[in-house]
């Protein structure tokens, strides 16, 4: 039986403080959770009693939207976008969410990552 995961992945490059990337995580950890009971009903029972996570980064718009065009067929996930009312222009993307999936299959489009 596989062990089931969830990414987090946060745009280095916007500079965020640490309240505004914990935001950004909670929303895509979130948003990712629910795609993921739309078709993986399986797969979120299975997480959830252990919710495992992991925290990545990217350093630029181009490389979050990337990652979510390879994956967003394959794999529940969703991208946040920032409403504007602190630190961020509106409209910006923040954050990715990524599963829960197996752990396999997160891994092989977030290996080269590296942790927040």
């Amino acid at each position: 039986m596989s062990e089931f995961k969830q990414a987090i992945v946060i745009r280095n490059d916007l500079k965020m403080g640490k309240g505004k990337i914990a935001a950004q995580a909670s929303h895509a950890s979130i948003g990712a959770y629910v795609k993921c009971l739309e078709k993986h009903k399986d797969w979120a029972e299975d997480w959830f009693d252990m919710q495992k996570k992991v925290v990545l980064k990217v350093d630029s718009v181009t490389e979050i939207v990337t990652l979510f065009e390879s994956i967003k067929k394959e794999l529940p996930c969703v991208l946040i976008k920032d409403a504007g009312r602190t630190q961020i222009e509106p409209g910006s993307i923040t954050a990715l969410g990524i599963g829960p999936a197996p752990e396999e299959k997160i891994d092989k489009y977030t290996h080269s990552l590296k942790l927040l």
